[in-house]
């Protein structure tokens, strides 16, 4: 925690509760936020106690009278987290109301690579200790015997039996750090040093990997705001002169100026100019939209080609990508994952396993049974109330889940996510960039004049497009030069903003315009009007070439659908698994590709529409959500399951739970095939695990087994859970 800080923050205790938020460093998982709200919410004068895993955010409010800060944030600090105080929403309405620039937050500490990471460290220790202790006992056997372990274990029983004292203290005497200190002192007791020694390496490992996932997971929300550029050009009033300032300090009402090829700053409505803005990061709409006065721009899109002014219309708190940041934040504290197996196992099991091992071992002495017969039974009682093989049927089964997966390029963030993806009934698809290529391309090419051929009219708008990176521009001089037509030397090249792009061509004028604006320098006939009314029909945006006043012909071009995607949707039907399409592109378009690929559409969605569309289905049936996009950010949150396409944003495979790395639609079926074997798998594991228990138990208490036999059990246990865990390698 920043001391210092803290301190400045205490010194005037005020009267009632005040709103604090923290950010708390190390809370990585539910069973954190639930240890933290259980510790915090004990103290007195706490109250609204919110924790969000996923952002590392703590808020409450608090009493000082009752409980002074310093006090509150040491028990989080002795619980093991890091701690550093946050402007809260009331702290930055304060200072928007007074001018002021927002107050800052607590620098944080850049993150330390991997094997620098002090669940890492410890793993690195336990497993060095362990492997001495293997290189002792194989070289002078019965020197050090089961000693040769003991360094390992007792080790990682000092590092997790601290966390478990305090937790116990705070709250929570069940804890995951409980389980492995008792199940580690257990295995010790009866000499079973080497077992002690592997179950705490493996559980470092696992906690060390769920810290790489969250942070990975932060990481790609941070990228959400990198999407508003830092600074702006903003016109003075006063003169009409132009001054860099920062974006975050924009009011509304302020104007901007807006340069091609520049990101929006801020949202707001357009005061001047005329230009196409790529809103594929925002909306998801495939192709640029031409804007001019008086239509609404969103921070984040991209000014494709004119100068614009425009007008403030909210503040960077409120813009459309602080929006989008906050559904993905609220999504994720509100997302309920699979609790893990060994949380929910030590709250119930772990205290009815001691408490029957304990009175094993002690009432049938008090009753004038023998006290060493049956304190033996009772300590074979407690290695085999020893999770290990129960802990680890779960992990072994999704770890070859994992990577059974990832030889297909398949990727899923952790077991929660492969266990989900097995019981979705429904899959949604963002459609740029998922269901289609995500680029325009040319479709049609319609001729009109006699005197022109489609080489020629391609050779024409190609070489008006030549100095363009618009997308529709990109499609045509991609299919002229697949075609190989060669590009003809242009003049007098110019841009009129979302309508038309011209050039002198051999000498005359060409013209590459929408239909309406061509419509302003040539005539289309009827049937030209009926095929290019049928094109746009099909969900194709077409530009008309003009050469002087004649309109030679129509050229459409199309954000085709992917090879596999047909195939790919057929494949979910066969699981029983229903596909629909949520896209930001117009009805239209979105028709189209729909019934081509034979699923349901919501077209014309922002980003906040698709979370409403996600949630409705997700209250019927677990969803997963598959895209691309940053405008898909939310989505991907909120469902029970985010999916990203490979060749998507780093947000949306940052945000999301799974990725299909190849960008095959099909890959998403096979997810969903490989989650319910995996899920098979795991009940499999979990059967032979309480199984053998089971058996052990009941001829351990009628003396037919002892304490070899009752480490068999365990042990036992655990190689054949592994052995059927690696049998999905082959999947």
């Amino acid at each position: 925690m920043n001391q210092a800080a803290g301190a400045d923050r205490t010194s005037f205790p005020t009267n009632g509760p005040q709103a604090l938020r923290y950010r708390v460093k190390g809370m990585d998982c539910p069973t954190c936020a639930g240890k933290i709200e259980t510790a915090v919410s004990r103290l007195p004068g706490v109250a609204d106690v919110r924790v969000n895993y996923g952002s590392q955010v703590l808020d409450l409010a608090l009493d000082e009278a009752a409980t002074p800060r310093t006090e509150l944030e040491g028990r989080i600090e002795r619980l093991g987290y890091g701690v550093a105080p946050l402007p809260t929403a009331s702290d930055l309405a304060m200072a928007q109301a007074s001018g002021g620039a927002p107050p800052a937050e607590t620098a944080e500490e850049p993150e330390p690579p991997l094997w620098r990471t002090r669940k890492a460290l410890l793993g690195i220790l336990i497993g060095a200790l362990f492997a001495a202790g293997f290189l002792v006992e194989q070289i002078a056997p019965g020197v050090a015997g089961e000693y040769a372990y003991w360094p390992g274990a007792l080790v990682g029983l000092a590092y997790y039996g601290r966390r478990a004292a305090v937790a116990t203290f705070a709250g929570t005497p069940f804890s995951i750090e409980m389980l492995m200190s008792v199940a580690t002192a257990g295995a010790l007791a009866i000499h079973a040093a080497e077992e002690a020694a592997i179950v705490v390496l493996l559980f470092t490992v696992g906690e060390m990997l769920e810290v790489v996932a969250a942070g990975r997971a932060r990481a790609g929300i941070k990228a959400l705001a990198a999407l508003v550029p830092k600074t702006a050009r903003l016109v003075d009033e006063a003169d009409g002169t132009i001054r860099e300032v920062a974006a975050a300090s924009l009011a509304i009402g302020q104007v901007v100026v807006v340069r091609p090829g520049d990101r929006v700053p801020a949202d707001g409505v357009i005061t001047d100019g005329a230009s196409s803005l790529d809103e594929s990061p925002i909306t998801g709409e495939s192709v640029p939209k031409p804007k001019e006065v008086g239509d609404p721009v969103y921070a984040g899109s991209v000014n494709a080609d004119g100068a614009l002014q425009v007008r403030v219309t909210k503040t960077a708190a409120d813009n459309t990508v602080a929006r989008i940041l906050h559904l993905v934040e609220e999504a994720q504290a509100s997302k309920s994952p699979t609790a893990r197996f060994i949380d929910r196992f030590s709250a119930v099991y772990t205290p009815i396993a001691f408490a029957f091992a304990a009175a094993v071992a002690v009432v049938p002495p008090l009753l004038g049974a023998d006290w060493g017969t049956w304190i033996y039974r009772g300590l074979a009682l407690l290695l085999i109330a020893c999770p290990c093989a129960l802990v680890l049927s779960t992990p072994a089964a999704i770890a070859s889940g994992l990577a059974a997966g990832a030889r297909r390029g398949l990727l899923v963030k952790g077991g929660a996510a492969l266990e989900v993806i097995g019981r979705v009934r429904t899959v949604a698809f963002d459609k740029t960039g998922t269901l289609t290529a995500g680029r325009p391309r040319v479709s049609d090419i319609l001729v009109f004049a006699p005197d022109a051929s489609e080489r020629s009219l391609l050779g024409l708008a190609a070489a008006v497009e030549s100095g363009s990176s618009h997308p529709i521009a990109r499609a045509i001089l991609d299919r002229a030069s697949a075609d190989g037509v060669p590009l003809r030397p242009t003049r007098d090249a110019r841009a009129i903003p979302g309508k038309a792009v011209s050039a002198t061509v051999m000498g005359q004028t060409v013209l590459v315009a929408s239909p309406r604006h061509a419509a302003e320098s040539a005539r289309l006939g009827p049937e030209a009007e009926r095929a290019v009314a049928d094109l746009e029909a099909g969900g194709k945006t077409v530009v008309i070439v003009v050469r002087g006043a004649e309109a030679l012909g129509a050229i459409a071009v199309r954000d085709e659908p992917r090879a596999d995607a047909a195939a790919g949707i057929s494949a979910l039907r066969r699981l029983g698994v229903r596909s629909v399409m949520l896209t930001g592109d117009n009805r239209r378009t979105g028709q189209a590709v729909a019934s081509e690929l034979g699923l349901d559409v919501k077209a014309e969605l922002l980003p906040q529409d698709k979370l409403a569309e996600i949630a409705a289905l997700k209250a019927a049936a677990p969803v997963a959500m598959v895209g691309d996009g940053i405008n898909d950010a939310p989505a991907l949150a909120a469902a029970s399951v985010g999916i990203a396409m490979g060749g998507g944003t780093d947000a949306a495979l940052e945000t999301a739970d799974a990725a299909v790395l190849n960008d095959r639609v099909g890959d998403v079926a096979a997810l969903v095939s490989l989650s319910r074997a995996t899920l098979g798998n795991i009940r499999q594991n979990v059967a032979i695990a309480l199984g053998l228990k089971a058996v052990f138990l009941v001829t351990t208490i009628a003396g037919i087994t002892g304490l070899w036999p009752a480490i068999l059990a365990d042990t036992g246990a655990t190689v054949l859970v592994t052995a059927n865990a690696l049998r999905l390698l082959r999947a």
